[in-house]
């Protein structure tokens, strides 16, 4: 059960770091069909310095998650991952509501069985 819980916890680590690379380093194009943004919003300088921001945060996210996957054991380990899985459910719930409804699937979901194996365990 904890293997399998580790497992998914670095998975999502990887999908963070991907969102990240997106956010950062992806076409305008990419970046409005991923977030169903319009394309001429996305093309603003405001906007290209705000969703790297964000991809800073999620890149961070994601080392934190595999860092503390392969650096804590026992009760340290599942009481850092279940908060920061909490953290990623709570701003998956606020980015599907106010962003694009995929956030759910994509970020809620994977995060959420995360969580349960790593409670679980």
């Amino acid at each position: 059960m904890q293997i399998v819980g580790n497992i998914l916890v670095i998975l999502i680590g990887i999908e963070h770091f991907g969102i990240m690379l997106l956010e950062i380093f992806g076409s305008d194009e990419k970046k409005a069909q991923s977030f169903e943004m319009p394309l001429q919003y996305v093309q603003l300088s405001n906007t290209k310095t705000a969703l790297a921001n964000q991809g800073i945060y999620n890149g961070g996210l994601g080392l934190l998650l595999i860092l503390a996957t392969i650096l804590f054991t026992g009760t340290t380990q599942s009481l850092v991952l279940s908060l920061l899985l909490g953290y990623v459910v709570v701003v998956a719930i606020f980015g599907g509501f106010t962003a694009t409804k995929k956030i759910f699937v994509i970020q809620l979901l994977p995060a959420l069985i995360a969580l349960i194996f790593v409670l679980v365990a």
